[in-house]
């Protein structure tokens, strides 16, 4: 990832040294009386020792250019540079001990040999792998009981994880005052932000723990995964301020008076639902919009946000004079200036065109005004930002030829990092907010579903499905009723059966996005699983099941949900299989129920947090596209050795395995109708009311 212009000066070295070794192997097939002159003075010499000599001279001058062109492979450097120690020690035998040369013979020689050895000592780490010698990428992530944190995953140049850390935010930065990451405003239901120093200083603390395991020198590319939707006002100055970063203080102290706001709303914010509507209506209706941008206005979607801020706080929007998305404000650090917003992060705002995937001017006029310049030109995910800072050459010695590749979406990273190219498949990511996806290359505007550009494929599109309460309702739900144990938890699943018994649990402890709900628990029981129409069915609601049903609730409502909403978005079910990631993805009781639900084997990765490894994977695929001078498949990093590398994944769940097979599937079917039929009914009476907990 290191731009390599032309041959370096070590190339013409070797590619001198390998003519000179040439001139050797004609000696030896040729001219035997040559060879003697010019090495082995001091002996007599047949026509096979000089034959022998000249094969072995032949290889390590094929050594030498094939080395010269490649500095960047790392086995092939050390095996040049250990053929000129074998030369080296070769000679001094023949002359100290065996006394076949002369001293001028081995002077000659030696000069050569030993030049060659320095030389390449000097610039052993001057030479990145032609996928970088490492790629470093960080993340905002939560997973299952973990708290919200900034990670950093390593990658070498076979695409292996060396190196892992986070900074959890709660618990060192706790003079930040934050819960699982954000602040709950007490005075507004619904307003949820974050601290943007937080993350910056997160930043500065997760480099220092890794250095001790990563040699920053060979970083070749950084890039990096965010939490969608969040804004960041950068004060009128800010771009100066980053710019003139001193390596000697950290980011935060610098940087707190160069934010407009010190708080960021970000995607778990409610409290823009009288702004969705109003950008709604100006244009055209909420599935107009969406065939606009990609999706309807949801609360969480960055537009509503920055209408929300013009409008209610109007002093910091003319103070503004850039506004970032989180993952953009994280690459504006590494490169010490404003960073673009990728074009796959930005269909998130309600402000892209999904078709041209630049800025709309409806979409910004109604959202607010002069917004255009604020919000700054968008870019494909693969793009370069930038080189890194002169802040983080100095104060973490990182290479200055480093380049930042555009930071986007934790979402589509994750795609990124599960590899999914294939229409029939499904990626489900349980973590924070759950989600499902699925690519397309003909994207169809809904109600249900968001529409983003495909980080790593431009031709394409990602169709994503996003629900608010993921793990930390499925945490909430194990402490109240499963003793605050995984293992509780997980035992109820397992001792309780398929369907529940007709038991349908609806749980949202945050305003849910699918459906558009507020905060409330709501139960009922269906009277009958195998007979009658969906219409003709008895159900009652209820208070409250027994402990082992909540739980079992809990799963199967969310994934009776995923599937009902996917079929209506056009991704495919049942799927020929599902990815699972996110921290539930290691929760093997979790996958059966989700493979018994879509009927179909269900894979997992290596690693659960699919958007860190997608990210890093990112970094490396954004600098090969900049040495190709333009877009190449992403597969070109992997292809014919996926399964050796910290990409490959398993099957965790068979579908044939799953109790029940293709009756319960049916069963299921029949389970998921009633519950979009009641959800219905429950949007009609409460959707999209702010409601406190």
């Amino acid at each position: 990832m290191a731009e390599r212009k032309g041959v370096p000066a070590l190339g013409w070295w070797l590619m001198l040294v390998g003519s000179l070794r040439l001139a050797s192997v004609w000696f030896g097939f040729f001219n035997i009386w040559a060879l003697r002159v010019a090495v082995f003075s001091q002996t007599e010499m047949s026509e096979i020792h000089g034959r022998t000599f000249g094969v072995w001279t032949l290889l390590t001058c094929t050594l030498c250019f094939l080395c010269a062109l490649n500095l960047d492979n790392r086995p092939l450097y050390i095996a040049t540079f250990l053929s000129f120690i074998y030369a080296l020690g070769h000679f001094l035998t023949e002359y100290l001990i065996y006394h076949t040369m002369a001293v001028a013979n081995l002077s000659t020689v030696g000069f050569f040999a030993g030049t060659s050895i320095v030389w390449m000592l000097l610039q052993w780490n001057s030479h990145g792998d032609s996928r970088g010698s490492r790629a470093i990428q960080f993340i905002h992530e939560k997973t299952e009981n973990q708290e919200l944190s900034l990670k950093a995953t390593v990658l070498d140049t076979g695409l292996a994880i060396v190196a892992h850390d986070a900074v959890h935010f709660d618990s060192e930065l706790p003079h930040y005052g934050t819960e699982d990451g954000v602040r709950r405003d007490p005075a507004e239901p619904g307003r949820i932000v974050s601290p943007p120093l937080m993350w910056a200083e997160a930043l500065d603390l997760l480099l220092h723990k890794l250095e001790p395991r990563v040699d920053y020198g060979r970083v070749a590319a950084v890039s990096g995964s965010a939490q969608q939707h969040g804004s960041v006002y950068w004060a009128h100055g800010a771009g100066a301020a980053l710019a003139s970063m001193d390596p000697a203080e950290g980011l935060a102290t610098q940087l707190a008076a160069a934010l407009a706001a010190p708080e960021s709303p970000v995607w778990m914010d409610s409290s823009t639902t009288a702004q969705c509507r109003e950008v709604e209506a100006a244009l055209g209706g909420a599935l107009a919009l969406a065939a606009m941008t990609g999706c309807r206005a949801h609360e969480r979607c960055t537009g509503p946000q920055i209408r929300k801020m013009f409008q209610t706080r109007r002093r910091v929007y003319d103070g503004t004079e850039r506004i970032s998305l989180v993952s953009s404000f994280m690459a504006s650090l590494l490169i010490g200036g404003y960073a673009c917003i990728d074009q796959t992060d930005g269909a998130g705002m309600n402000l892209m065109d999904i078709q041209t995937r630049q800025l709309r001017e409806d979409a910004l006029e109604a959202t607010a005004p002069d917004l255009e310049v604020k919000i700054g030109k968008l870019v494909p995910a693969h793009e370069i930002a930038g080189t890194l800072a002169p802040y983080f050459v100095q104060r973490f010695q990182f290479t200055r030829k480093c380049v930042v590749v555009q930071w986007s979406g934790d979402n589509p990273n994750s795609l990124a990092g599960l590899t999914l190219s294939n229409p029939g498949d499904l990626a489900i990511s349980l973590g924070t907010s759950d989600t499902v996806f699925g690519i397309t290359d003909m994207p169809e505007p809904s109600l249900d579903g968001n529409i983003l550009p495909n980080p790593v494929d431009p031709k394409t599109y990602m169709v994503m499905l996003c629900y608010k309460n993921g793990s930390l309702t499925r945490e909430d739900v194990r402490n109240t009723y499963a003793q605050k144990s995984w293992d509780v938890f997980n035992n109820f699943l397992e001792q309780t059966d398929p369907l529940n018994g007709g038991k349908l649990g609806f749980y949202y402890k945050e305003q849910e996005i699918l459906p558009p709900l507020p905060v409330g628990y709501h139960r009922y029981i269906v009277d009958t699983l195998t007979s009658g129409s969906s219409a003709e069915t008895a159900r009652h609601q209820t208070d409250e099941f027994d402990p082992p049903s909540e739980v079992r609730a809990v799963i199967e409502g969310q994934f009776l949900s995923m599937k009902g909403h996917a079929e209506r978005c056009g991704l495919p079910v049942p799927p020929k299989r599902i990815i699972a990631t996110g921290g539930a993805s290691s929760n093997q009781a979790i996958l059966k129920i989700m493979a018994s639900i879509f009927g179909c084997p269900v894979y997992t990765v290596q690693r659960p947090d699919s958007a860190s490894l997608g990210a890093a994977l990112r970094a490396a695929h954004g600098w090969l596209c900049n040495q190709q001078g333009d877009f190449v498949p992403i597969s070109r990093l992997y292809s014919g050795r996926l399964e050796t590398t910290s990409l490959s994944m398993k099957l965790a769940v068979p579908f044939g395995d799953c109790q029940g097979g293709a009756e319960l599937l049916n069963n299921y079917k029949f389970l998921l109708n009633k519950r979009l039929e009641i959800e219905q009914e429950l949007v009609e009476r409460f959707g999209r009311r702010t409601c406190t907990k």
